[in-house]
Parts: structure tokens; C-alpha cells; sequence
């Protein structure tokens, strides 16, 4: 009897079906639901937790909370009772992922990958109980493979199968450039699940190709196949595109306590369910108990700040969140003056400054439409008083409490040029 057929026989009860259901929320694509759950059962009935492994290439350092999302994911495989494995991929990375690519990835050298690496790991364990984490680097083996062992992978695998990944695809067709050790990324990554003997794999939406080589590799070694897991791109605080630092709508994970809980609380509420979804650590049946609420009458203000709290909470202390919460409460239901206001001082000409080129001088508008834009709607306000005068003119040399929008503050000091 193999090891499929021996799992079949354990029974689906309904605590495997509510695990189910918390590890299947917001995620992408879940390859096969129906084999997890009856790993899902086995490890119950044996006492042996499932193997889920997590791959990351320290090919850059991650700052933005949308790179946590897979590693909310684990985080919850990991209070279920599963191993959680948190794979640096120190030899894969000087490959390069081709995922999504157009063109051949830079090499990096070893101190990129260190350090990047020890980023990586720093956090991980923000999301992750790292002491109960299994911390591997895939050059533990692939160093060992050789120039033999690597020909001997290779030949487990077609070139036909690999130009079936869109991105080989595309770039053979329109004859871009396509190095062979490109082709051996799939494979290597494939490995590491054979190396770790992996019961599942998660990753994010562009990595369904690798993932599921790995599962045709753990078949062709003799392994029960892994289940792949991936998870979606995280909608930034626009409410348009992704996560992303050149999109400027993103929360970073060193950003303070204070511009981390308003940025949650920036967000709309049809965005704030998605986020519970995908960072939330709550359980399935509290997020639909608020839900339940909110549709029922609460303000989805409360159900924000829940998670505005969770986040900040998890990048930084519960007492971080509770005082940024003070200060969101103070500062935007009572009018007052934050307490960390920045100082900007700002040239004042002989013949004076505009309003508009003043606010955007102190870093607080990016252009001088942009300035205009928000006088026209009531967002700036000077030493408490809106403004509504896109001609107002500042001659003399004063200091200026200044608010544009809900969160943009700054003491701005008009001196004299030259002064």
C-alpha cells in the first residue's frame, strides 16, 4: 500500500475541515486540496506534523508589510502544530529567479546574499516564532550535487516542460536571450522540496511554475508529492495596484508606530477586508463576527483599528500599538497637534513665497498642483485654520503649524534668505 493510499483511510473530522478552511483564506491557487486534507488527517491521527517549507531568494531586502503575506500564511500552518521550514535560498539566489523576468537576471555576489539573507531572517521572525522555525540554506545540498548530480537532475526534465513557463515562453518567442543556468533555476528550487522532503509549499502568485516542478521531482524520487500553495499580491493603500515603494502605497515594516497605524487607518473599508484576509492572524470565525457586525450597523472604523492595532502590535509591541491609537484618537478626532511634528525650514524670498510653492518647499505636496488641489477641498490648514485662498502669500519671516490632509504635518520656519 503506498503512503497516498494509507492517508485515505484516516477519517476528515470537523477540526480538520475548520484548518482547512483557515489555511485555504485569501490564498491563491491551493494544488490539491483534497490530497492536504488528507495529509491533514494523517498528521492527526499519527501525531507527525506536515513539513511546510517556505523558499525566499535574498536577492534584495524585503521592507514593506505586502512581503509578509506568505509568512502570515505559515505563521498560521505554524499554530496548527506543522513544521514550518524558512528556506534561504543562498545557492538559488546566485542563480536568479527568471520568474516574471524579460530579461536575465544580474548576478549577485556572496556578501549581497549574506547580508541580504540576515534581513531576511531578521524579518521572519517578526511574523514567525523563529525557535520553533527550521531554518535551512539550500546550499546544503546543492553545493554536494556536482557537476554529476546536477547533470543527473537535469535529465529528470524537459526542456519542452520548462518553455512551457509564460515567461520562458514569451522570451522564446520573441528570441530574447534565455541562459541555460536560468533553465536550472525551476530545477533547483524543485530540489529543495525533495531535499526537505516538503508536504507543502507555499509561495506567491508567480511562483506556481517552481512549485509545482517540485512536485514532479518528489514523484520521480520516489516522494509522495508536495502540495503547492501560493498566495496573492497585497492591493497598496491606494486601492489600485500592489504593494510597492515606487508606487508610494506601501506600509513599511521599520516605518514608526504612529504612521503605521494611520496608513491602516487610511485605507477604505472594502480594502480592510482583503487585509484581514491576508494579514490578519485572527481566525475565520472572529473576522466574520465583525463582518456580521459592520454589515449590521458597527462602525468598520472599529473593526480598522483592530487591525491597525494587530499590525502595529506584530512589527512592534502591544504598548506601541496602544499609544499609537492614543495619538491617531488625539490627533484626528480632537484636532491636536501631533507630537513628533517635523521641522521644516523654508527659504523666504524678498518678494515672498506663494502658499502652494511654501508647501511644497517643506516636503509636504509633491508639486504645486497637487498643493492647489488640496486647498480647493479643504485639506490644508495653517496654526489651525483652513485655508481656502490658493493666492495667499507669505512676505514676513514666521513659524507655521501646518496640516495637509489627515496625516502631513510639519512646523514649517520662514527665515529670510541668507538669514
Amino acid at each position: 500500500m503506498t503512503e497516498a493510499e494509507e492517508t485515505s483511510r484516516y477519517p476528515i473530522t470537523d477540526d480538520i475541515r475548520e484548518a482547512m478552511a483557515l489555511i485555504r483564506r485569501g490564498t491563491d491557487t491551493f494544488l490539491i486540496e483534497d490530497e492536504f486534507m488528507q495529509k491533514l488527517a494523517r498528521s492527526k491521527a499519527t501525531g507527525k506534523p506536515l513539513r511546510c517549507k517556505l523558499g525566499l531568494d535574498p536577492t534584495a531586502p524585503d521592507i514593506h508589510i505586502g512581503h509578509t503575506v506568505v509568512l502570515n500564511k505559515l505563521r498560521q500552518l505554524q499554530d496548527l502544530g506543522h513544521t514550518v521550514i524558512f528556506l534561504v535560498g543562498d545557492f538559488t539566489a546566485a542563480i536568479g529567479d527568471p520568474s516574471g523576468r524579460n530579461a536575465t537576471r544580474p548576478p549577485l555576489s556572496r556578501e549581497q546574499i549574506e547580508a541580504n539573507a540576515q534581513t531576511y531572517l531578521n524579518q521572519a521572525g517578526l511574523v514567525l516564532d523563529l525557535e520553533k522555525t527550521e531554518v535551512r540554506y539550500n546550499s546544503e545540498w546543492s553545493n554536494k550535487l556536482g557537476a554529476t548530480g546536477l547533470i543527473q537532475l537535469a535529465g529528470r526534465y524537459t526542456l519542452a516542460r520548462l518553455l512551457e513557463r509564460d515567461d520562458f515562453a514569451k522570451r522564446f518567442a520573441e528570441e530574447s536571450p534565455i541562459a541555460m543556468h536560468e533553465l536550472l533555476y525551476p530545477l533547483m528550487q524543485g530540489y529543495d522540496s525533495v531535499a526537505l522532503e516538503a508536504d507543502l509549499e507555499l509561495g506567491g502568485s508567480d511562483q506556481r511554475f517552481n512549485l509545482l516542478v517540485g512536485r514532479e521531482l518528489q514523484r520521480q524520487y520516489g516522494q509522495e508529492p508536495q502540495c503547492v500553495l501560493t498566495m496573492p499580491l497585497l492591493v497598496g493603500l491606494d486601492g489600485v495596484v500592489k504593494m510597492s515603494k515606487s508606487k508610494k502605497n506601501y506600509i513599511g515594516i521599520t516605518d514608526a508606530p504612529n504612521d503605521m497605524f494611520g496608513k491602516v487607518m487610511s485605507i477604505s473599508d472594502d480594502l480592510m477586508w482583503n487585509w484581514y484576509d491576508l494579514l490578519s492572524l485572527r481566525s475565520n470565525a472572529e473576522i466574520a463576527e465583525l463582518r456580521r457586525e459592520c454589515s449590521e450597523g458597527r462602525n468598520p472604523r472599529d473593526a480598522k483599528v483592530m487591525l491597525a492595532k494587530e499590525i502595529v502590535a506584530r512589527f512592534h509591541s502591544a504598548a506601541a500599538a496602544d499609544a499609537a491609537e492614543a495619538e491617531f484618537n488625539q490627533r484626528f478626532r480632537q484636532g491636536a497637534v501631533p507630537s513628533d511634528i517635523e521641522e521644516k525650514r523654508v527659504a523666504l524670498p524678498a518678494e515672498g513665497i506663494g502658499i502652494a510653492a511654501m508647501l511644497k518647499a517643506a516636503g509636504l505636496v509633491p508639486s504645486n498642483g497637487e498643493a492647489n488641489r488640496n486647498i480647493e477641498q479643504g485639506g490644508v490648514r495653517i496654526n489651525g485654520e483652513r485655508v481656502s485662498d490658493r493666492a495667499l502669500r507669505f512676505t514676513d519671516p514666521a513659524t507655521l503649524v501646518v496640516q495637509v490632509g489627515k496625516r502631513r504635518w510639519a512646523k514649517i520656519v520662514l527665515e529670510k534668505a541668507g538669514a
